[in-house]
Parts: structure tokens; C-alpha cells; sequence
């Protein structure tokens, strides 16, 4: 049992054994949303920048991430929160996305381990913006293949507007409409790692999975996703 839990359990049988239990028991529905806004406003997971992390983000000040890279069409939307404030939007910060191609390969590496294939000279799917009054941004992207030992995923990292980091997180996806991408032409089927089974999100997964993944083949998909910094 939480400590909260206990706590709270503790004082309403006290209450009671004192013939005021009601009193204690119930709570305005003003407390329960407040409780409930307590209860969301969570930290985003920290996680690892990757082996294929941004080299020079300044560059990438755009919303169009796609470059040459063919794939299904999808939208990023991210809204940044602060939990210094109680979850208020956080304006004016930058934020950074990554991802591979629909062949699970970066921009800006090559000829290593983990990718052979040689695309120090290309710069695709990276992209930075800063937050509106509301905390967003919006990247138009395509939805990335995977590769070797991950489940497919957006890399995010929050900045300060002098460019201090703040948090670096993932993005993970429903495995449903994963299945559904990976079956067209341009994607390489549906051998990759279940989000389960993947390292990074293992002891998060709840935390990292977008908050919704919306749409189809024809017109493309929209990601939204609410990063807690």
C-alpha cells in the first residue's frame, strides 16, 4: 500500500471510530479534480539521447522534417508542460525531435556498428522549434521504420531558450497501427522489438506511449503527445 493510501485510509477509520467519519470520508469535488491534476502531472521519463543524437540542432529550425525520406505522413504534436507550476503550459522553450527513415536509418552517421550504411551527408527527420504561448510545437514528419534491438520511437529533448537541456525523453508507439504501417511498400515488415520487450521502455512504457496515434494509410497518421518537463 502507498504511503498516501495508508495515510489516507489511517485518518478516515479514525473518523469513523470517532463518529465523524463523513465528515473526513467525503471530499468536494473541487478536491478530487485537484487530487486528480496531482495525480497527472507526472515527469516525462528521462531517457537516453541514442547513439544518433542531434549534432548541430541550431541548423534545424523547421517544421517540415521529412527531407527525401518516403514513408506513411505524420504529424508531431507535442505539447510542452511544466511541473514546477502545476502542469501550466511552458512557452518559449525549444524543443528537439529525431527519428529514422522507413528503413530505420539516421541522418548524419554512418559506418559503425550500429549503421553501415553510410548518411553522414544527409539530414533528414531532424528538426527543431520553439514552443508557442501554449506549450506547442508541431512537426510534419514521417512514421519511422525501426531498427535492430529498439521498437519504433521519436527521440524529444526539451530545452531552455538560452539551449540548456532540460529533459531528454522518447516517444513510443501503439503496435496496432505499427502492424498496420509496416505491412506497405516502403517499410520492412513487422520484425521489430515489442515495446514490452524494449530495454528502454520496460520500466516506463505508460510514460513514454503517445498519448494518441489517429488516422489511417490514405491521409496519413497525428501524434499527440503532452511532454511534463
Amino acid at each position: 500500500m502507498k504511503r498516501k493510501d495508508f495515510l489516507t485510509k489511517g485518518i478516515v477509520g479514525l473518523g469513523a471510530a470517532l463518529g465523524f467519519g463523513t465528515l473526513i470520508a467525503h471530499k468536494s469535488k473541487s478536491d478530487q479534480n485537484s487530487d486528480q491534476e496531482q495525480t497527472d502531472c507526472e515527469l516525462s521519463p528521462r531517457e537516453t539521447r541514442g547513439p544518433f543524437p542531434n549534432k548541430t540542432p541550431s541548423d534545424y529550425v523547421r517544421e517540415n522534417i521529412i527531407g527525401d525520406r518516403a514513408g506513411v505522413p505524420l504529424q508531431i504534436k507535442l505539447t510542452i508542460l511544466d511541473r514546477g507550476t502545476s502542469c501550466d503550459p511552458l512557452p518559449n522553450v525549444w524543443v528537439d525531435i529525431w527519428h529514422c527513415d522507413n528503413h530505420g536509418r539516421y541522418s548524419e552517421y554512418g559506418g559503425q556498428r550500429m549503421q553501415r550504411e553510410d548518411m553522414t551527408q544527409h539530414h533528414f527527420l531532424r528538426g527543431r522549434q520553439k514552443t508557442d504561448a501554449n506549450g506547442n510545437v508541431t512537426f510534419t514528419s514521417i512514421f519511422p521504420g525501426f531498427y535492430r534491438g529498439r521498437a519504433p520511437h521519436v527521440h524529444v529533448e526539451i530545452l531552455s531558450s538560452a539551449e540548456k537541456s532540460i529533459l531528454v525523453t522518447q516517444i513510443a508507439f501503439p503496435e496496432a497501427i505499427c502492424n498496420t504501417v509496416y505491412t506497405t511498400e516502403n517499410y520492412d515488415g513487422i520484425k521489430y522489438v515489442s515495446n514490452s520487450a524494449d530495454g528502454i521502455f520496460r520500466s516506463s512504457l505508460n510514460q513514454n506511449m503517445a498519448d494518441s496515434v489517429k488516422g489511417n494509410l490514405k491521409s496519413g497518421y497525428v501524434l499527440g503527445k503532452k511532454i511534463i518537463v
